[in-house]
């Protein structure tokens, strides 16, 4: 299981593009690229919420939130395909898929934003099963996407491995009783991955074949 966004595709510029667009709309001030990337990991609602807010943890009222969402999704929606891969993303894929294994993405982003993205960046083709931030009631960093997933693919938590670059993605392995690889180069709200929370800590996707034993 692979998330998408600071995993598998570098999506923040254009997140940031469209955040921009949204708080100007609303006459606010706009923020800088590396300041939205802080906000992404929880769903969209929590991102234009912290935009709004401009601080991690504040909430912004119930009448902005109404208004910004549309603003975010509309403009969001005409560039979200424009995000590209990480290097080395396709021939970690391609290496995954010769060893035989059932793969799964696995995100907080909408499915109206995940589905294009996934298609028109290459990797859409890549992954039997794709869950979206609104496949299921909950997403990460509650379990169950992840137990939705085992249960498509009839195999056990502790059977499995999600790969993600944030605390998010930690805490739903961690409650899913599944292993957790972490990429360092994502988004994690501005902070490190500490090496004891994970299983492993991999500088990129092309070396978490060695780390797969399969039977």
């Amino acid at each position: 299981m692979i998330d998408l966004d600071g995993t598998l595709i570098h999506t923040a510029p254009e997140i940031a593009r469209a955040a921009n667009v949204m708080l100007k709309a609303l006459n606010l001030p706009e923020l800088t690229p590396k300041k939205v990337e802080n906000f992404i990991g929880e769903g969209a609602t929590i991102l234009i919420s912290r935009c709004l807010a401009q601080q991690l943890n504040t909430e912004p009222t119930q009448e902005l939130l109404t208004a910004a969402k549309p603003l975010f999704f509309d403009a969001y929606a005409q560039i979200v395909a424009e995000s590209k891969p990480y290097p080395q993303v396709i021939h970690a894929l391609q290496q995954i898929q010769k060893m035989d294994l059932k793969l799964a993405c696995i995100t907080n982003k909408p499915a109206a934003f995940t589905m294009p993205l996934l298609e028109k960046s290459g990797l859409l083709p890549y992954f039997d099963l794709v869950v979206s931030g609104d496949t299921l009631a909950k997403k990460k960093p509650e379990p169950d996407q992840i137990f939705h997933i085992c249960e498509k693919f009839s195999v056990l938590p502790h059977e499995t491995v999600l790969i993600g670059d944030s605390k998010t993605d930690i805490a739903a392995a961690r409650s899913a009783g599944c292993r957790i690889f972490a990429v360092p180069y994502g988004y994690n709200q501005g902070y490190s991955i500490a090496i004891d929370s994970v299983d492993a800590l991999i500088d990129q996707l092309g070396e978490i074949t060695d780390l797969i034993v399969t039977e």
